[in-house]
């Protein structure tokens, strides 16, 4: 081969290459201008996922740290209360999961003697109970108040437990100077005491809850007298363990005296939990349903409509529970 004809074979060659070259960067350019946006969506597609699994993770972290353990102090009451004043509670807890996460109770039942109760958050350590509205126990500053009533007041509907032999006696009894003679017996401490002075009645405020039914057995008082709701249980489980005590079928003595939670004052989401959950189930009927639970028939169990009422003023309850007053038809 000449070498002319070498040289017109290498151009031929040379530009044939070029071309190529050419082509393939455009084609090239253009697929890749027209994959561009299939891609980019891919990439944030696989972003959004990998996110959307990471806050999912994030979430459920965030929901097993959110478990709250609730350290409930339930002590210093008859059994009928502590069943009731828990089934509120995880009811109030319930209630509040989808916002405030998970929980779980811890339960302390110890009772806690005289002013060992005011304790209960400083040193103690608890998170919240249930009491009285104005426990004098403690101060303002000592405690969140929850200001919602959580029996109707029914701790407040005192019933008596009597000797069997003075039947005749509480029997005749149907004026407050009659009730005033007589000596009521009240564990040392117990808000009672100072609300049964205040109304001119003679108290003797001696001993414990323990050894409350030892001194009215052996007459070292007259009477003791107990909320509607406790009754019937301090009855079985503490009275009837003595000789010759009973439930007097005659007197109720009244007075405002709500039961509420207390909560750590350390504690403000906490009570804010509890406020919010205890007005859900309030709203929703719930709290109705507890109480008409265990005491829909109170009235009939205790003849409480066919006794001789004596409404007590009661001079340590705040002023926003002054209002409460005899009112049989609502419980």
């Amino acid at each position: 081969m000449s070498s002319r004809k070498k040289n017109i074979k290498y151009y031929k060659t040379q530009i044939l290459c070029l071309s190529l070259k050419s082509i393939s960067k455009e084609t090239i350019m253009k697929k890749i201008l027209r994959l561009l946006p299939v891609l980019m969506i891919s990439i944030s597609l696989s972003f959004i996922a990998c996110s959307g699994n990471e806050s999912k993770t994030k979430s459920m972290e965030q929901n097993i740290q959110k478990t709250t353990t609730v350290d409930f102090w339930n002590g210093n009451r008859s059994v009928t209360r502590q069943v009731y004043e828990r089934e509120v509670l995880k009811s109030i807890l319930k209630a509040t999961e989808a916002e405030w996460g998970a929980w779980e109770l811890k339960e302390t039942l110890e009772d806690y003697p005289g002013d060992d109760e005011s304790l209960v958050f400083t040193e103690k350590g608890h998170d919240l109970f249930v009491t009285i509205a104005g426990n004098q126990k403690f101060k303002e500053g000592d405690m969140i108040v929850i200001p919602q009533l959580l029996t109707k007041n029914l701790l407040g509907y005192r019933v008596p437990i009597i000797r069997k032999e003075d039947a005749g006696l509480f029997g005749e009894i149907s004026r407050h100077e009659d009730l005033q003679k007589l000596n009521h017996g009240i564990p040392e401490t117990w808000s009672d005491a100072t609300i049964f002075r205040h109304n001119g009645y003679n108290v003797v405020e001696k001993g414990s809850f323990d050894d409350i039914f030892d001194r009215l057995q052996n007459k070292l008082f007259d009477y003791s007298a107990y909320g509607a709701n406790e009754v019937l249980g301090v009855y079985e489980n503490r009275a009837s363990k003595h000789e010759g005590l009973i439930i007097d079928q005659n007197i109720l003595l009244f007075y405002p005296f709500p039961l509420v939670f207390y909560v750590n004052p350390d504690l403000p989401k906490m009570a804010e939990r509890i406020e919010q959950g205890l007005q859900s189930i309030i709203s929703s009927g719930k709290l109705d349903a507890i109480f008409n639970e265990y005491y829909g028939n109170i009235t009939e169990q205790l003849n409480l409509d066919r006794r001789r009422i004596f409404v007590l003023d009661n001079p340590l309850i705040p002023d926003v529970f002054r209002y409460l007053a005899p009112n049989l038809e609502n419980l």
